[in-house]
C-alpha cells in the first residue's frame, strides 16, 4: 500500500469527509492567479495553470454581477518587513515588490471594475486584510475558492474561512499546485477536515439555482 492510499484509508476509517454543503449567499475568491504565479511573468518553475485559469473563468462568468468576486494578489513595498518570517522562508517573494508585473492579475481572468482586488502579505487571504469584514457586510455564507497554490494559500484561506464561520468550498478543477502529489494530498486533507472539495460543474449547477445577490 502506498502512502497516499494509506492516507485515504486513514480518513475513511475514522468517519471524516462529512459535507458542509453550499449556502445561498456565496462569494468567489480567486487566490493569487497573478502573473508571478501563472507563468505570464516568467521564471516560475511549473507555474502553468492554463486549465485551472479556464475553469476559474467559468466560475467568474457565472458569478460576476450576481455575487461578490474577490481577486487576491501578493504585493509588498518592503517584503522583508511586511512578509515577516514567510519572506525569510521563501525569499523569491521579493518578485512581488511594487512596482512589478508579477503582482498584476493574469489577463485571462478578464478583471472587471466590480471585482475586489485584495492585496495580502501572507498565505491566508484573511490574515492582515479586511476580507472578513467585506464578506460579513455582504451577508456571505459560503466562500467558493479558486486559485493557487493548493498546498499553501488555497489551504490557508480555506482553513481560515472555516474558522471564521463560512462554508468553505474548494473548486477542484479551479485550484492548482506546482507539485501534483502536494495538490492531491492537500485537496484530500482539506476535504476530510476543513472544506468541501467540489467539482466545478456541481458548483455551477448550484449557482444557477440562486437568485439572491449578496451586496
Amino acid at each position: 500500500m502506498d502512502n497516499y492510499t494509506s492516507l485515504l484509508n486513514f480518513y475513511r476509517a475514522r468517519g471524516y469527509q462529512q459535507r458542509v454543503g453550499m449556502g445561498i449567499r456565496p462569494a468567489l475568491i480567486v487566490i493569487d492567479f497573478s502573473c508571478g504565479f501563472t507563468g505570464s511573468h516568467g521564471g516560475f518553475p511549473g507555474g502553468d495553470f492554463t486549465d485551472e485559469l479556464a475553469q476559474t473563468r467559468r466560475l467568474l462568468d457565472a458569478t460576476r454581477g450576481r455575487f461578490p468576486v474577490i481577486l487576491t494578489t501578493i504585493a509588498y513595498d518592503e517584503p522583508a518587513r511586511e512578509g515577516g518570517w514567510w519572506y525569510t522562508k521563501v525569499p523569491w517573494l521579493e518578485r512581488f515588490r511594487r512596482p512589478s508585473t508579477a503582482i498584476e492579475i493574469d489577463q485571462r481572468l478578464g478583471q472587471h471594475d466590480d471585482d475586489v482586488l485584495l492585496v495580502k502579505p501572507y498565505p491566508s487571504s484573511f490574515h492582515a486584510t479586511d476580507l472578513d469584514q467585506r464578506l460579513r457586510k455582504a451577508g456571505v455564507d459560503t466562500l467558493l475558492i479558486a486559485g493557487c497554490t493548493t498546498s499553501v494559500c488555497v489551504r490557508a484561506t480555506a482553513v481560515d474561512a472555516m474558522q471564521h464561520g463560512y462554508r468553505a468550498i474548494v473548486v477542484r478543477e479551479a485550484v492548482g499546485d506546482l507539485n501534483p502529489l502536494l495538490h492531491e494530498v492537500h485537496l484530500h486533507d482539506l476535504d476530510a477536515r476543513y472544506a468541501d472539495v467540489a467539482p466545478v460543474d456541481e458548483v455551477l449547477e448550484h449557482l444557477a439555482t440562486l437568485s439572491v445577490r449578496a451586496s
